[in-house]
């Protein structure tokens, strides 16, 4: 049996090793950098406060520890004992807490119904079937050439860097989902092929609850949207995102026109 080198003089030797294993592997190494040492400089740079106020925004104060978290680098008690030292008043970071109490809950609820990783918890509640989504994801997403710039540069970050914003990864589910009409389960094996934070039970309910078969709705978003939160990370011109560039209202009529005879 290959016993596996694990003493390495600096990164370059490191990546050049995993190379060396995966020659068939594309692209570059992603800027997040592993182990212990590097995990707990990310938990001493957290703010848990700023992040209640901030963690919708492209450039707010969430902490990025989730690559560390799902590898077990860090422990969520670990990371919930750090955060609740920074302050004095508990109810301050609440917020922060809860992301972490869902990330357990999220196991427990696989645990508990491991076949729901997969399987729709409920029918879609978008007026189509679940026969009606397509089971292939498009060339054109997998290679992040949609032609709308916002949903492309986050494509492109997932693949470079293999981490993206949670709002934008909500983005990207509703897009693929709702604007494209194409299963949950794909851009769900899509999303675990590239995140290196990619726990299954947090990623597969996401997106159920985006898709609305583990929610009371499908969730959607418009360009509006967008650009109030990540205007300063991605092009959000409307000519340069046209499908999206529409009110809520219009947007349920384009996306569930069936619905509207179910309510």
């Amino acid at each position: 049996m290959l016993t596996l080198k694990n003493q390495f003089d600096d990164r370059f030797d490191l990546v050049a090793y995993l190379q060396s294993l995966a020659p068939w592997a594309e692209g570059n190494q992603s800027s997040i950098q592993g182990g212990r040492q590097k995990a707990e400089m990310k938990l001493q740079e957290i703010d848990p406060i700023a992040y209640a106020r901030t963690r919708n925004f492209g450039d707010g104060k969430i902490s990025r520890l989730s690559p560390y978290i799902h590898h077990g680098v860090l422990s969520l008690n670990e990371v919930r004992n750090h955060a609740l030292k920074t302050c004095k008043q508990p109810e301050q970071i609440s917020k922060f807490i809860q992301e972490l109490a869902w990330r357990d809950f999220w196991q427990r609820v696989l645990t508990q119904h491991p076949e729901w990783a997969w399987e729709d918890v409920e029918a879609y509640k978008t007026g189509f079937s679940a026969e009606d989504y397509a089971n292939t994801l498009p060339d054109d997403i997998a290679q992040g050439r949609t032609g709308i710039a916002c949903m492309d540069a986050f494509i492109h970050e997932l693949m470079e860097t293999g981490y993206i914003h949670n709002h934008a990864r909500m983005y990207l589910a509703s897009y693929i989902v709702h604007f494209r009409r194409i299963r949950w389960q794909v851009g769900a094996k899509w999303f675990l092929q590239h995140l290196l934070d990619g726990d299954v039970a947090s990623n597969n309910f996401s997106w159920q609850w985006v898709a609305s078969t583990f929610s009371h709705k499908p969730y959607i978003f418009n360009l509006e949207n967008v650009a109030k939160y990540f205007s300063k990370q991605v092009d959000t011109t409307p000519h340069h995102n046209l499908l999206l560039d529409a009110s809520y209202e219009e947007l349920q009529l384009q996306l569930f026109p069936n619905r509207r005879k179910t309510i």
